[in-house]
């Protein structure tokens, strides 16, 4: 494959805590893909540039090439900061943030994160997914659900992000899975029937779930449940506690669950109990959906 711009026409790049992911993309299609474990918290502000490069360098010719990048790479830690919008606001409106780069070969824009100060809450990275999907569904009107380790649910209405909320659910998954006592009873697998149980239990009584979350423990050393059970009962009491805390937003609205399809899989389960179908779009399409019409956005600017 050739270099420079016969190869891309610019890169999308979403640059997280813990990894990082960029497309040399022609147009809205991707001709290339890398990945790396170089995330935001492993690097200083002076590192940035040269893992970009390392990862990008196949793709760069002479000429200028555009970078668009999302996630925490815009957070006060990361490479430049790219202060906050409030919300209400449209996820992807206003212009990002040039960095200042070494190698002339690369321009690189990085976006701002959503905020809202009461309840205050806070996202970087899901403003790009969720403006992709307002991209390409330009008339959605109703509630977002992106499921990870903090989950965020937002309000749409007239292509603006109204309000939102994070839920801390898949990092309590995590740490109760390998860092509580419930790490001897949770293990690989699933099992459809102990999730809907669960799940339908937290939402009844949302205040019973602590008791319930060691009754797990309880109910594998009396009655042998497996690893799986105790897995997806685990995942569904969590679930089921964050749908009854968000069923303001679910209740009666059109639903688009965004997210790895595994994990979505379980919410739009979830949902589905309650009666409500939600639709589903995979995270990394709905980023460089995002990142694409930034970068539309920046290239008629330009002109």
């Amino acid at each position: 494959m050739s270099g420079g711009a016969t190869y891309c026409d610019w890169i999308a790049v979403d640059w997280g805590t813990t990894r990082l992911r960029a497309w040399a993309m022609r147009r809205n299609q991707v001709v290339a893909e890398a990945r790396s474990d170089n995330g935001m918290n492993s690097l200083g502000k002076s590192e940035f540039e040269g893992v970009l490069l390392d990862l990008i360098e196949p793709w760069l010719g002479v000429g200028l090439t555009p970078v668009v990048a999302c996630g925490m790479v815009g957070a006060r830690q990361g490479w430049t900061e790219a202060p906050y919008r409030a919300v209400p606001c449209s996820p992807l409106a206003g212009s990002g943030v040039d960095v200042d780069t070494k190698d002339t070969r690369i321009a690189v824009t990085v976006l701002p994160g959503l905020k809202q100060n009461g309840p205050a809450d806070v996202m970087r990275g899901e403003e790009t997914q969720m403006g992709g999907f307002l991209f390409e569904n330009p008339g959605f009107d109703g509630v977002l659900c992106l499921p990870g380790t903090h989950t965020k649910w937002a309000e749409i209405s007239a292509c603006e992000v109204v309000s939102f909320r994070s839920f801390m659910t898949g990092e309590m998954f995590d740490l109760m899975s390998n860092a509580s006592v419930l790490r001897h009873s949770v293990g690989a697998g699933w099992d459809d029937d102990a999730f809907a149980e669960a799940v339908s239990e937290t939402l009844s009584r949302p205040e019973s779930v602590a008791a319930k979350l060691f009754a797990i423990r309880a109910d594998t050393l009396l009655n042998d449940i497996s690893k799986a059970t105790a897995a997806a009962r685990l995942s569904g009491l969590l679930i089921g506690a964050e749908l009854a805390a968000t069923r303001p937003y679910w209740l009666g609205r059109e639903i688009a669950v965004l997210g790895a399809k595994a994990l979505s899989e379980h919410y739009i389960a979830a949902l589905k109990l309650q009666g409500v179908t939600a639709h589903y779009a995979e995270a990394d399409a709905m980023t460089r959906a995002g990142l694409y019409s930034v970068h539309q956005t920046l290239s008629e600017a330009a002109e």
